[in-house]
């Protein structure tokens, strides 16, 4: 398993709308903005080269971006980078095999219509790495 590049960069932010001003003013365009229930979250999405931008915004107190704004002082900031694979399930095994820890074990739908995993903290020095296959 070998990612072929950078898929996108995932950013919490505390209020979609002021990010996507600021990030326009910077010259890029939003081309996608959707809501992804399962993770709680509202993202906006701004090519960037090889790679997206991905804003996130959590859409309940209890999702995963708001526990990562809440232990971050408040404040957004780079939640997790995400690595393209061909095959997500293959991806999966191979990081299993290697005893790394995944958050997931199956494959779940992922905004941009992607499927996604995440390879566990612990097992990365820290890093939230997520594994998106592009559907």
């Amino acid at each position: 398993m070998k990612p072929n590049r950078v898929d996108h960069i995932g950013i919490a932010v505390n209020n979609l709308d002021d990010a996507i001003k600021f990030y326009e003013a910077l010259g890029l365009k939003c081309t996608n903005i959707e809501v992804v229930e399962e993770q709680k979250v509202k993202v906006a999405f701004f090519p960037c080269g090889d790679a997206d931008l991905e804003l996130l915004e959590s859409t309940t107190p209890d999702g995963p971006v708001a526990k990562y704004i809440a232990g971050n002082g408040g404040k957004g900031g780079i939640q997790h980078i995400a690595l393209n694979v061909t095959d997500i399930k293959e991806a999966i095994a191979y990081m299993k095999d290697k005893g790394l820890r995944m958050i997931d074990e199956e494959p779940r739908y992922g905004a941009g219509n992607s499927s996604i995993a995440f390879v566990h903290p612990k097992s990365t020095g820290g890093v939230l790495i997520e594994l998106a296959q592009r559907l």
